[in-house]
Formats: structure tokens, sequence, C-alpha cells
């Protein structure tokens, strides 16, 4: 017995040595398109033969595949381009660099940036959006500005930060918990105008990633989402330029070689106008007024070599809000980003990345007594390192991450004649760093998983006064700590798992868990993004906040992948979460610590998102059903309490119709409950002036907000290499008037009793806006 038993385990293990030992090649390279020489993002490539499997590009265009020694039939293909099929005798490593050309004949618009017919079924990874920049261009949008942050307020699970505003909640996240990233490079204020409009300019964007669950391992630093933007890389082939002119807002971008075909650059710059016309009134109160923003981005890449390339890419952007002989408001980005990819072998990948970001806002009174001028700042130094390897069913991604974080709180300065008194907070600096490593293995043609771990550190360092608080706010100690020292370390472990079952090849179900921490907050007690929010560290008082996450879902593909169907249940745990004492005071507070309350929170709920894909006709459905609560002990009697962005319901509708090769027409509807608000109690009289006191935090609701918006796009014909288009939009065309804010006054005809006063900042807007390109 016992000899048999060994022979029949030398066996197994000699068949599996004859297996494993079989001669392995990979077949690798970068996918591009062929009229730019731009790299495609997500691109699949499929490989048929002896066995049967298939990868997409990554990041940078870069696939690679490994296969036993065989012939195979390879198929590339990218949504919107003609696909390529090959055969491929893979007898030793070898590389395959191919440019799709664009399928400019098809009959229909796309709405799905998912390349892999299936692959949202099939993926492990859950939560992931990708927007389709064809159908960015026809989304209506305020005043005709295509909007990268208003088109991901139309998914399900993400909420608009309200009426003009681009802030956005994830499953239950505060604002200030999404991570934003342009080309690597964080974006802390991603707004223009008060929020009317993001710093994203779409003519300059290549690609957008939102992920708002099971977020990979190689991301960081913040709690509900990441939302990953690169840029467009610029043409190698020819020299190409765009732009548009709308009714507030110019844009135009330049892109072209630099070396055909291993280098080139892109500038793209957009500015508003809107001073002008303030300017040219006839109201000398508002005449000389200021209101505009402009912002550039710039990027060039120069292919050293095969195995190097080197990417240096920026943005600038600035605003600038006055009112004539009152005051002057400004504030900016700047990011810059140095990177190199290199490529060791067939199978690894690297991405070093040098990265600068700065955020700095300025408000300054135009009076002569008091010269008052408050200035802010947030800078970033960043170093990363990135790593793939690519083997057979396996694709592994590890890496590290340093940066070094400067904050100016706060620095106010007068004349000796004012009544304000100056003030200089102290700057704060922090290390955060993170190490990190994720496999994504196709352990079977039905199982998926998508797992890692990231080890995330935070430390406060010198020069600076760091002091502790009770729970009333008093200082119960102080500690002066050197240039350079550590003062407060924290250390966390975040876990990432997703996993996919598939039942056939049109319909799985996943489930994932992941943990994140933070260790940047903002401190703003306005219910809109604004230039003035403040940024603290972690530090004595203000603990990493921290997410648990789990979410569960069904995904569905129907006739032949024109269809997507999916729905997805979540759950997520807050710790550490910041709120604010009642009458808190946040504006030039040298101790603001001492009016923050610690406490957490727990958000739920339900997505269903059904998307056609092609077609004359198509568009998506999106509605949200969650709960987003707060406890904090000195809060509503230490009960749960509903957060400032619950909403029970969020319906958008997304409709895009071709008419035929020169008419689109689309249009947008939403529907969502108004956000959780505290409303007074009661009120009393002292001195003269009416006092209101509040009991339940976030109590009360605001109305509920409902838009349709409307666009037509009319191609003009092509004069030789010039086109142009003309398009017209209506927004907000039931001219609701949706709730901005609420007020609360003594009734004019009753002052023993309150009135509300609604303010609400749009009717029905029409725009007009003339792109060209040529």
């Amino acid at each position: 017995m016992s000899i048999k038993f060994y022979l029949f385990f030398l066996l197994l293990f000699l068949t599996s040595f004859a297996v494993h030992a079989q001669t392995k090649f990979t077949l690798s390279g970068t996918i591009r398109d062929a009229s730019s020489g731009e790299t495609l993002i997500g691109a699949t490539i499929k490989i048929t033969g002896s066995a049967t499997s298939g990868t997409l590009t990554n990041g940078y265009g870069y696939f690679a595949l490994t296969q036993v020694q065989g012939m195979y039939t390879v198929t590339i293909s990218y949504t919107g381009y003609v696909p390529i099929t090959k055969s491929i005798d893979l007898n030793k490593d070898t590389k395959l660099n191919e440019e799709l050309k664009t399928a400019n004949d098809l009959a229909e618009v796309t709405v799905s940036a998912n390349n892999r017919k299936n692959e949202n079924v099939k993926s492990a990874q859950m939560g992931l959006e990708r927007i389709d920049m064809e159908s960015l261009n026809a989304i209506p949008v305020l005043l005709g500005e295509k909007d990268v942050l208003k088109t991901i307020q139309l998914l399900p699970g993400v909420k608009s930060g309200g009426e003009g505003n681009t802030g956005f909640y994830v499953r239950g996240g505060a604002a200030d918990q999404n991570l934003i990233i342009l080309d690597e490079a964080v974006v802390y204020n991603s707004s223009h105008l008060l929020g009317f409009f993001s710093t994203f300019n779409a003519d300059a964007i290549k690609d957008v990633s939102l992920y708002k669950g099971g977020m990979p391992a190689q991301y960081g630093g913040r709690l509900s989402s990441v939302l990953d933007v690169k840029m467009d890389d610029g043409n190698n082939k020819e020299f190409k330029f765009q732009g548009g002119i709308g009714l507030i807002a110019s844009r135009f971008k330049a892109e072209g070689p630099i070396v055909k075909d291993k280098g080139s650059f892109m500038v793209s710059f957009r500015r508003t106008y809107i001073d002008l016309f303030l300017r040219a009134s006839p109201d000398s109160s508002i005449n000389g007024s200021t209101l505009n923003f402009y912002d550039i981005n710039a990027k060039a890449n120069y292919k050293i070599n095969d195995k190097n390339t080197i990417y240096i890419s920026g943005y600038f952007g600035k605003d600038n809000i006055g009112i004539k002989d009152l005051f002057e408001n400004n504030w900016g980005n700047v990011t810059t980003t140095i990177r190199l990819n290199h490529i060791f072998n067939d199978r690894l990948f690297s991405n070093t990345s040098l990265i600068y970001n700065n955020y700095n806002y300025t408000v300054q009174l135009l009076n002569d007594v008091t010269n008052f001028k408050a200035t802010s700042l947030v800078r970033d130094f960043n170093f990363k390192e990135d790593f793939q390897y690519f083997s057979n069913k396996h694709t592994l991604r590890f890496g590290l991450n340093a940066t070094h974080h400067r904050i100016s709180p706060i620095d106010i300065t007068t004349s000796q004649a004012s009544q304000v008194n100056p003030l200089t907070q102290e700057k704060r600096y922090g290390l955060e760093s993170a190490a990190y490593v994720s496999d994504e293995w196709a352990a079977t043609e039905k199982l998926n998983f998508l797992y890692g771990v990231r080890f995330a550190a935070f430390s406060l360092l010198g020069p600076g006064h760091f002091s502790e608080y009770d729970v009333n706010g008093n200082i119960t100690s102080t500690e002066t700590v050197g240039n350079g020292k550590f003062h407060k370390n924290y250390f966390n472990l975040e876990p990432r798992f997703s996993v996919s079952y598939l039942f056939n090849e049109q319909n799985s179900v996943k489930a994932s868990y992941n943990r994140n921490t933070q260790n940047i907050h903002i401190l703003t007690n306005a219910t809109s993004s604004s230039p003035t929010d403040q940024y603290v560290l972690s530090s004595n008082n203000i603990k990493p906040e921290i997410a648990d996450q789990v979410a569960l879902g069904y995904f569905k593909n129907l006739d032949e992948n024109k269809y997507e169907l999916s729905g997805e249940v979540y759950y997520k745990w807050l710790q550490n979460q910041i709120d604010y004492k009642n009458a808190a005071q946040l504006l030039a507070n040298s101790n603001i610590e001492s009016e923050l309350l610690y406490g957490i929170g727990r958000a739920y709920g339900l997505e269903l998102f059904f998307k056609k894909k092609f077609g004359k006709l198509n568009g998506w459905v999106g509605y949200t059903l969650s709960k987003t609560e707060r406890k904090f002990a000195q809060l509503n009697n230490g009960n749960y309490f509903p957060a400032r962005q619950d909403r029970t319901h969020d319906i958008a509708v997304v409709g895009i119709y071709n008419l035929n090769k020169r008419w689109t027409f689309s249009s947008s509807f939403i529907y969502s409950t108004g956000n959780a608000v505290t409303f007074p109690a009661g009120k009393y009289v002292v001195g003269g002036q009416t006092i209101y006191y509040y009991t339940e935090r976030n109590a009360g609701r605001m109305p509920y907000n409902m838009r349709l918006d409307l666009s037509a796009t009319l191609e003009g014909k092509r004069r030789g290499r010039f086109q142009s288009s003309w398009n017209f939009g209506v927004y907000n065309a039931l001219a609701r008037k949706n709730p901005y804010s609420i007020e609360f006054i003594n009734d004019p005809a009753n002052p023993g009793k309150t009135a509300a006063e609604q303010t609400s900042l749009f009717g029905m807007i029409p725009s007009v806006t003339w792109n060209f390109k040529f």
C-alpha cells in the first residue's frame, strides 16, 4: 500500500513538473492610436490557441501575457477603433507594438469606456466607473462647459454637493474624503468660481477613472473614493489645434510632435471673461470688479529608447473674484509631475514619479484704513515608485511612496489703525508614507481575485507647539518640538480584497472588502466648497480617520453586451470622524482643535445601474437608496443623526440620441432628496437682537432637487482639415428654483414668528458654444 501511495504521488509530481516545465514565452507591447500616437488605456488583448487568456493595457498602454510555446491568434480591440487580429508563433519573447485606427464610419455613439466587451462582468474590480470622453462631450452642463465632476455626479453612489457645486460625496463619505489626482498629483481644490465649474478642462483630458469601492492597494490617503484623471499625451504624428468659444469662457488646445513617433507635447488654455462684461457695465458699483478664472494644462513626453520614456506634465489654475473698492479673493492650484517609465524586461514594468503640488488662497479688503490680508497654503512634495509584474494568471503590483506636507493655516496682516489684530498661525509639517502589494489573479476561468495590502504611516513633524485638549476644549498640556523632529506617529494596515465568480460569460457576482485611512482633513462649516476651507493634519487630538467597507454586487450583460445591468449593496463603518461644537469658531483660530468633536459613522445603501451602450439611442439610468449617519457623544444625546450629505433617494437619467452624422441630441434628468440640515428649535431676543437656539443636529430637510438639462450638437461640414460644431444647451429647462441655502428671519408681518427664506442660484439658462479643430 505504501509503495502504491509513493508511486502515485511520484507520478503526480512528474506530471505537474512536466506541465510547468513547458517552455513559456512572453508577448508584450504598447498599444496606441494610429492617428495621434496616444497610448490607449484599457485596450483588450485576447490570445487564443492551446490556451485562452486576455489582459488589458495599463495606464501607459503597456501589456504583457505569458503563454507556453505555440501558435496563437491575437486580437487587439478598443471601443471606437477597428480591431486587429494576428497569428503569432510564440517561440520566443515577442514584442507586439500596434496602432489602432478609429472607426470613423461607426453609426452609433458609445457611452461606455469598458473596452473589453464583458470586462464589467469578468473583472474582480468592484465600484470602478470609467468616463468616456465622447459621452462627456455630449452630456448637457451649465453654460456649455464640459465638466468631469458634474458628469460623475450622474452615476449611482455619487451625490452632488449641491446646485452649482462641483463637490461630491461617495457612498456616505464627506467631500474631503475623495482623493482627486491629475497625472498622479493631488488636486486639493477642484473647483472654479466657488464650485460652479471644475478645474478639469475636458479638452486636455484623456482618461477618467472613479473608484468608489474595492479601491486597489496602490491608492490611499482618503476614505471614500479615488478620481484618477490623466491628461492627453499629445499627438506625435502631426500638429493639431482645437478650441471653443462660449458665452462666458473660451479655450484653446495645441499639440504636436517634438520628434515624430518619439515625443510629443500638449498645451491647453481656458479662461472666462465675465469680468469683461462687468467692466462694460454702466453701474459704477460693479464696473471694474473682477470675476474670472483661467487654467493651463501642459504635458510633454519623449521616448528615450525602447525601455525608457519620460513624461513631464503640469497644471496651473487661478481664480480671481473681487468687488471694486471692497475686496479681492484669489486662489489657485499648481501641480507638476515628472515620470519615468522603465521596462526592465518583458514582464516587469516600472513608473517612477516626482510630484509637486501647491494650493493657496488670498483674501484682501481694499480699505486703506484696515489693509486686511489673509493668506493660506498647502504644499506637497511626493515621491512614488510603482512596479507591475505580468505572468500568465497574475498581475502583481507593488511599490511605495512618501509625501512631505506643509500647511500654513492662515496668516492675517493689517495696518496699525485696524481694529483687527494680525495673526500668524504655526505652520504644520507631516510625512505620509506607504508601501503596498497587490495581485490580480485569474484563478480559473470563472474565479478571479484582486487582493492586496497597504501599509500606511504618518508622522507629525516639528517645529511647532503641540497642545492636547480635554472634552471642554481646555489645554491640558503643550509640548515644544524642534525642527524636523518626529512628534506623533500613526501606523495602519489596510487590507484590500475583491473576488468575482462568473456563472457564464454574461453573469457574475462580486464581493469586496477594503480598509482606508486618512491623515489630512478639511475643516469647514460651509455647505459648499470654499477657497477658505482649512486643512489640518492628524495630531495628538485628531486621529487618522478610518473606513471599513464591504460590498456585494450582481452584474449582467444582455443582448451580446449591448446592455449592462448591475446592482450593488454596501455597508461602511467610519471611525474618528470630525464635527464641530455648536457655534464653533473655525476661521482664524489658533486653537482650532479645541472646537472639534470626534465620533463614528456608518453608511449603507443600494445602487442600481442600467446602461445601453450602443445604437442610435443610448444612455443610462442610475438609482441610489442610501443612509448616512454620524454619532458623537456631545451631539444629539449621543444618538446617531443624519450626516449633512445624507440623502435617501438619488435618481439620474441620461439619454443620447444620434439622429444622423450631423445632429446629436442629449438630455439628463436628476432628482434627489434634500440634504439634512439643522433648523432652529426656538429663539429669544437679547438687546434687540434675535438669537436662535438649536437642539437636534441635522433633523431637518432641505426641499428636494430636480433638474432637466437639454443639449443639441450640430456637426459642421468638414473643409479639408478644418472641422467645427455648434452646441446648444438649456440648463434647468424646467426652470425649477432648486434650494441653495435657507436662512431664518423674523416674519415681517409677525415678528413673533420665524420665516424661512430660500436662496436659489439658477433659473433656466440657455447656452451656445462653437467648437473647432484643425
